[in-house]
């Protein structure tokens, strides 16, 4: 967020906007296609930094210093240490939950490897249990045969 430019939010083939950057640590390309939020939120801030970028971002010190005050004015995020890394996890994590692809994820997350994004996102047991309810409607019925099978 805090290097993020102007000339990284490009309109895409399909229509869509879209943020195109490349990691520093990987040199792998991250692309994002933004939502009406962050739309908004960038809307909003468009214009108050003089250098090109979106946003105008103080220091890590000084951002993690207020993720910190308003985590301690939510009760659920009191124990928890906000930074804005956890906020990359929470965003592969809750994408993951919702059923994107791994695959998709990886290119969001700028991953030039799968594992990392496996690593990284930490599937659900919650994810793993929607899976398998998806599925298991295909074997009602099944039961008393294949047992009486055995």
């Amino acid at each position: 967020m805090k290097g993020l430019k102007n000339s990284n939010l490009q309109d895409f083939f399909d229509g869509n906007q879209w943020i195109i950057v490349r990691r520093k640590k990987t040199a792998t390309s991250s692309n994002v296609m933004l939502l009406d939020i962050p739309k908004m939120i960038i809307e909003k801030y468009a214009g108050l930094s003089k250098d090109g970028k979106v946003f105008p971002v103080p220091s890590n010190t000084v951002c993690n210093d207020s993720l910190k005050r308003i985590s301690q004015l939510i009760d659920c995020l009191k124990e928890k240490k906000v930074t804005f890394h956890l906020a990359r996890h929470t965003f592969a994590t809750l994408f993951l939950s919702e059923g994107v692809p791994l695959e998709s994820l990886s290119k969001m997350l700028g991953h030039k490897n799968i594992a990392t994004t496996q690593i990284y996102a930490k599937i659900l047991n919650e994810k793993v249990g929607k899976d398998m309810q998806k599925v298991s409607h295909k074997f009602k019925g099944m039961e008393q045969s294949f047992v009486s099978q055995l």
